[in-house]
């Protein structure tokens, strides 16, 4: 495995990586501005404690409830994100952050809270709900060297929600060139939409593709009840809309599915 992740994840085979959802964040359509900003934080530390408690091996962070989404982050969304992580983040085990879908807003976060690794959509040109997108992963590797974050895993996803790419490449060969023009920690194979399961044979297909020393991590729609056969391929993954009451991706922890889907993929 890469030395970052390695680093990061040093005795878990298969590494499970909980998704702590932030709220609305304000200025967006969907903020309660009656909670303020204190809410986001009693919310996020609600959620947190629960996917603590259950055991997974880490948490990330993620603004999931900004819809719709941007591809520029504003600066009050990037110092509350900063804020909301600082004082929900766990003491005991890594965490890393998202932000959707500003991979220089990730970046800044993770930089602000000390974390350990960063999930961004990174490269390729994609049409998305957001419009046209062009993500820039040298400006985003150049900015992790001036920053002082060389320790900093950043998680490439090569198939992104809400997007379909520009292009001929298959993911396969997408993620070979991310690992090898791009310089990614991991490559992260994602659904059409957040929650949403991508075609197992797209994971088998670029895991082959993918050195063996570079982690591929399903990074939406695992579920207890398909995670052992997404495991035959995948590295370790990243989970949200099952552990949520209903499997409803906005909906608050639900402890019961927690504990559900660590004890199918410990199991594996």
């Amino acid at each position: 495995m890469s030395n970052r992740f390695k680093t990061i994840f040093p005795s878990v085979r298969k590494p499970l990586i909980a998704m702590a959802h932030v709220p609305p964040l304000p200025g967006t359509p969907l903020y309660d501005a009656s909670k303020g900003v204190q809410g986001l934080v009693d919310h996020v530390k609600r959620d947190t404690e629960k996917l603590l408690e259950a055991g997974f091996d880490a948490i990330l962070f993620c603004n999931e409830g900004d819809r719709p989404y941007q591809l520029n982050a504003g600066l009050e969304a990037s110092a509350v994100m900063a804020r909301v992580v600082t004082e929900c983040r766990p003491t005991d085990r890594p965490y890393g952050v998202d932000f959707l879908w500003d991979e220089q807003c990730a970046l800044a976060i993770a930089v602000a809270t000390d974390a350990a690794f960063m999930r961004e959509v990174a490269t390729g040109m994609w049409e998305s709900d957001m419009g046209p997108w062009n993500p820039d992963a040298a400006t985003l590797l150049r900015n992790r060297r001036n920053f002082s974050r060389e320790d900093l895993a950043i998680f490439m996803n090569i198939t992104p929600e809400f997007a379909s790419a520009i292009g001929k490449r298959t993911p396969a060969q997408m993620a070979h060139s991310t690992v090898v023009s791009s310089l990614a920690d991991v490559i992260l194979v994602s659904g059409p939409m957040a929650g949403s399961q991508p075609d197992i044979k797209t994971v088998a297909e670029v895991r082959e593709a993918v050195p063996d020393n570079v982690p591929v991590l399903l990074n939406t729609g695992a579920r207890s009840t398909t995670i052992a056969e997404f495991f035959k391929y995948a590295d370790g993954c990243i989970v949200g809309s099952d552990l949520k009451v209903d499997g409803y991706t906005w909906n608050q922890v639900d402890p019961e599915r927690t504990k559900r889907f660590i004890e199918a993929a410990r199991s594996v």
